[in-house]
Formats: structure tokens, sequence, C-alpha cells
């Protein structure tokens, strides 16, 4: 039986008719992706020098999940602790903006203290500011003199009115003990929608990624949870739709838009490897959602 690598290798030369063909999207003489799937592509390298190599206006959904420069150990080639963190992101934001179409959406997940900045600078580029999304969860202990972080921060841009924005319902909230729904939605529950309550700007219902089949052993991958991306990518794109990820962790996007269709371009600087035994795995399972979505 062949190693992984060996395995590996093989599909990285299997680049017949049945795989993704990124021609459309890219300048001349770029270069090859290391990997590609029928739906996607994937790039081992750094984001700012393969995101040049895409043409103007393809893109028709970009999410970005950029190290939060707290000086975490990644891989060898990431630097988590930038004095020019600011900078360095407006750089691959701006090549973000470009190969996004008109009408495309944009997400950027990180830390509030550092989309605040980043906000801006997207309404400086043309974008137009749609949703701060509040993602509930606790990393950290409590922190003397502040309030317990306990939520990261979502931004929902897009260029110019939305082409594509699905409605999602979710299920209405019952108590984990008695079963019991635990609003009465002030005596109209009758007149609820029976497929649930419109999606929120506040989500509390994102796992943290625990289980070991979703992260990368000893390896230091960036791991979210494939709920969070099901919900991006069901929200703004439709099957066919081509979506981005410039900072690629441990594949959960990729993995999503294989689950749903959708193509996608991938990029990753220190865990490419990580990302195509995921997808050879057929590791494209996502979180059950029990969300509606509305075309």
């Amino acid at each position: 039986m062949p190693s992984t690598r060996e395995s590996r290798n093989q599909t990285r030369l299997r680049l017949d008719s049945g795989q993704f063909d990124v021609s459309g999207v890219l300048v001349p003489d770029a270069d090859e992706p290391i990997y590609r799937t029928s739906l996607g592509a994937l790039w081992s390298g750094d984001c700012m020098d393969v995101l040049p190599m895409i043409r103007d206006e393809v893109v028709d959904t970009v999410f970005a999940d950029p190290p939060f420069n707290l000086g975490k150990e990644y891989g060898e080639r990431t630097n988590d602790l930038r004095p020019d963190y600011l900078e360095w992101c407006y750089q691959w934001l701006s090549e973000c903006v470009r190969i996004l179409k008109p009408g495309g959406s944009f997400f950027v997940y990180n830390l509030p203290k550092w989309n605040i900045p980043i906000g801006a600078f997207l309404g400086t580029q043309g974008l137009e500011f749609r949703h701060w999304i509040a993602v509930e969860l606790s990393a950290c202990l409590p922190i003397p003199g502040r309030l317990h972080p306990s939520h990261y921060s979502l931004l929902y841009y897009s260029k110019g009115k939305p082409k594509t924005f699905r409605k999602i319902r979710t299920p209405i909230a019952l108590c984990r003990h008695c079963g019991k729904e635990l609003k009465d939605y002030g005596g109209h529950r009758q007149a609820m929608n029976p497929n649930g309550v419109n999606l929120k700007d506040v989500w509390t219902d994102i796992p943290p990624v625990r289980h070991r089949k979703f992260k990368s052993g000893d390896r230091k991958a960036n791991a979210l949870s494939t709920k969070l991306l099901d919900r991006v990518v069901e929200m703004s794109t439709v099957p066919g739709d081509l979506v981005i990820d410039p900072f690629g962790g441990s594949g959960t996007t990729f993995a999503v838009c294989e689950s749903r269709r959708r193509h996608w371009l991938g990029i990753e600087l220190d865990f490419a490897d990580v990302i195509v035994d995921r997808l050879e795995r057929d590791d494209i399972r996502s979180h059950r959602n029990d969300d509606f979505i509305e075309d």
C-alpha cells in the first residue's frame, strides 16, 4: 500500500478533465495549484504571492480567518507577532477586494480589536457594511480589570448590493432539561414561521472544535467549526459559486464547499498537506445544521 506522501503526490498528478479548471480565474503563467478536486484548487504558499495570480472580479465570496497576531505558534513560516500587522492585513484585504465580483460577499473572522480597523478599511475600499456578527466562544480565562472576552467578530461586507443573500432560519430554542420552548414570543407563538426564527447577528450555537477528527493531531493548523462555515457558505452563495479562503488552516472552508457543491480556491502557508489529507479522507461532513435555508 502506498504511503500517505506517495498517495498525495499521485493525487496531485491526476489533473484530468474531472478536476476543477482554474484557467478561467488565473492570469496567464500563474503557478499551478498543488492539489485539485472536481470543485476546487489549493496552493501551498503565502497568500500575497498567490492572490495576485487571480483575475479581477471572479470570486463570489471571500472568507478570511487570518492569524490574530497573538504570538501563537503555527508552522515554521507563519509569523503571528507582526509589528506591521494592520498594514499587512490591508495588503491582502485589498487583493481580496480586487478579486471579488460586484455583489460578492466578504467575511473576516478575527478578534474585535482587529476587526474594528479592518472594517473601517473595507469601507474605504468601496465595500458596504452588512453585519458585525458576534460568534459566542469563550476561549480564554477572565482578565483582571476587564470584562471576560467571550465572542469573536465575524465581519460581513458586500461589494454593492449582495447578489446572493439566502435567508436562514434557526430552530426555536428549547430547554435542554425539560424540552419546552424557552420563549413565548410575546404571546404570538402561533404566528411564528414553522421553519424557525430569522438568523440573528449573535451566534450562540457555534460549537468549539474539540473532537480530534476535526483537528490535525500534533500539528497546529487552525481549525474552525464546520457549522460556522456551513452557515457562511449557505448564506452568501448558491451551488456552483466560487469561494476563496486565503488562510486555509485545517481546510474547513474547503470541506464545507465540497459538501455543499461550491467551487473553491484555497491558500495555506504551512499546512497544505493537512488539508490534502483531510479532503483525501473524504472528511467533508458538516455539523448537522438544523438551519432552514430560504432561496
